[in-house]
């Protein structure tokens, strides 16, 4: 009977293990919210769409799946108050063209981001932060687990839907219905300078105002502007999950 050189065992054991690491990066999302909602991943340009793009996820459950084993990078938010009749699906927030499976698409706004840059630079670091720049329907964090280097928890953990001004309310039943989501000062008043559009399109002329400010105070591990700090966004090193909690 041959003998195998254990040299070569372990060469293949390792590759082995080298492979499962690399495939064994997960992305969870996790739904501790009271009411069900529908996440939905959006890949930037170039990028494959993740899990059809949207999806059912039960009130006090999660789904996991792997990540992509190259560079990635785009969003998630959660859709809510959804339904199916008269053969139209829709959301009442972050809605993607009135489909169940996003397929790429965006989500309308206002909705809160969590928003992904992962196996870039030369340590397969993961950047990740999560965005109130285009509003809020519920809370959200994204946690890392076993990674190194720079890999803190993010997100808006506040129920800003309590406290969301009127002036930036969106309601359901438009008028007199409950708050569904609360608007950015941008969408909500549509100027050059809370959007930072044109002359404001610069670190130097976009400036943080009253209603970002709202956004910042409830939630400061947040972007709540277009050009917020980018240190919010995170060098984390080969973590081994990132986890999005909605309504941690």
């Amino acid at each position: 009977m041959a003998s195998t050189s254990p040299i070569f065992i372990s060469a293949t054991i390792l590759l082995l293990l080298s492979s499962y690491a690399k495939a064994s990066f997960i992305l969870t999302l996790v739904n501790n919210c009271p009411f069900p909602v529908w996440p939905a991943i959006q890949p930037n340009a170039g990028h494959p769409v993740l899990e059809r793009g949207g999806f059912y996820l039960h009130s006090l459950t999660h789904r996991s799946f792997p990540a992509p084993a190259q560079h990635w990078s785009g969003r998630i938010w959660a859709r809510t108050g959804c339904t199916y009749a008269h053969g139209k699906f829709s959301c009442v927030t972050g809605d993607c063209g009135h489909r169940l499976e996003c397929n790429g698409l965006g989500g309308a706004t206002p909705a809160t981001l969590a928003q992904f840059s992962l196996h870039h630079g030369h340590n397969d670091l993961s950047s990740y932060g999560v965005s109130l720049v285009d509003g809020f329907n519920v809370p959200m964090t994204v946690t890392p687990h076993e990674g190194k280097g720079v890999c803190p928890v993010v997100g808006c953990r506040a129920d800003l839907l309590a406290t969301c001004p009127q002036n930036l309310q969106v309601r359901s039943p438009p008028g007199h219905g409950r708050v569904v989501a609360c608007k950015s000062g941008c969408e909500a008043f549509g100027t050059d300078e809370l959007c930072c559009r044109n002359h404001y399109n610069s670190p130097q002329t976009c400036r943080a105002s009253s209603f970002s400010e709202f956004f910042k105070h409830a939630c400061p591990a947040t972007m709540t502007y277009a050009h917020d700090s980018p240190s919010l966004m995170h060098d984390c090193s080969s973590p081994r999950e990132l986890k999005v909690i909605f309504c941690h």
